[in-house]
């Protein structure tokens, strides 16, 4: 393998669900697989069992999960994990998938961590499958956090024209303002901003802030949130040289950054965020989590258990995701100092 080329790490995901099945219907795009390298963290047995129910030869290397690194002679590699015993048949949640799962992530976060791999590309995960194995992590989001020491972390996606950062995730509404604060808000801005930079090469980037209530408060009219916290983050954001503007009202702001006003959008809330992503992209859209050192990237939907092992799974998100890992590590390697990783 020279030197030059990118390797991307693959994440097989819940042995139950979709995953083995959409990283080979991805990866049996001959256009993706001459743009790089993959070592995929999973189990041989179900990425073959995934090719056969959909009538493929496998086209990839198998090798021992303990000793992997970027020098294999193929340019799709499995890092077998055979110690692991999952029956291909089982479509749901259970702890041997959520102990295999948790190590296939363990071990490829080390690998980017290490440079083995330039990028990391997550396949879903079930939530219920990590819980029933002890896991302390409820997610891939804290996971990768947790084992690269970052204490900022936000969610990103891309929809097509729209790259969006949300303010607070997995929240419900009467929640939300016991946890709303100035930093809250300040955060995805400060982050949305420098992975646009760094990831998609946009020098001064610009970004339009979302407000919570009703047409951004209508001056307090709706909620004072805009002026009280909002405001304060956008102006602390401006001083730290963000080039960002807002609050605005929701209803409209997405629309004016698909016209191409803006290069991204930072929501307050999952669905003000996750609507438009679904409407303008529902099968495209990308997960990507940005404010910590190693890229990552995944699908934007879940391990689907009710239609895995029926061979009829959509790869197109998959293929985004892998895609878009692409694009992102080759800039950042474009505006990285020789020498440096």
């Amino acid at each position: 393998m020279l030197g030059n080329e990118l390797v991307i790490g693959i994440t097989m995901g819940d042995p139950g669900g979709v995953g083995p099945e959409i990283i080979v219907k991805a990866l049996a795009d001959p256009q993706i697989r001459r743009a790089a390298k993959f070592i995929i963290f999973g189990m041989n047995e179900h990425l073959t069992y995934a090719a056969d129910m959909i009538e493929m030869e496998p086209f990839w290397l198998r090798h021992q999960h303990e000793k992997i690194s970027r020098n294999y002679p193929r340019n799709v590699v499995v890092a077998d994990y055979d110690d692991y015993s999952v029956p291909s048949y089982i479509h749901t949640p259970s702890k041997i998938s959520g102990e295999a799962s948790l190590r296939f992530c363990l071990d490829a976060i080390e690998a980017a961590r290490s440079g083995i791999i330039d990028a990391l590309v997550t396949a879903p995960v079930s939530k219920q499958s990590w819980e029933k194995a002890g896991s302390p992590w409820p997610g891939h989001t804290e996971m990768i956090a947790d084992q690269c020491k970052s204490p900022r972390k936000v969610m990103m996606f891309v929809a097509g024209p729209l790259k969006l950062a949300l303010a607070t995730i997995h929240t419900a509404l009467l929640d939300i303002r016991n946890l709303f604060t100035i930093g809250r808000v300040f955060e995805p801005i400060d982050l949305l901003d420098a992975a646009l930079k760094e990831y998609f090469g946009i020098l001064r980037p610009r970004i339009g802030v979302a407000g919570l209530n009703p047409h951004a408060g209508e001056d307090g009219q709706f909620g004072d949130e805009e002026k009280r916290i909002i405001e304060p983050a956008i102006m602390l954001a401006q001083e730290n040289g963000v080039d960002c503007r807002g609050p605005f009202p929701a209803d409209t702001l997405f629309l004016r950054a698909v016209q191409g006003e803006f290069d991204g959008v930072v929501a307050m809330y999952h669905d003000q965020g996750l609507i438009p992503v679904k409407l303008l992209a529902f099968n495209e859209a990308v997960n990507v989590t940005i404010g910590i050192p190693i890229i990552r990237t995944s699908p934007s939907h879940g391990t689907a258990f009710d239609i895995a092992g029926k061979g009829i799974a959509n790869p197109t998100s998959m293929k985004e995701a892998i895609k878009l890992a692409i694009h992102m590590a080759k800039t950042k390697r474009q505006h990285t100092p020789t020498g440096r990783r």
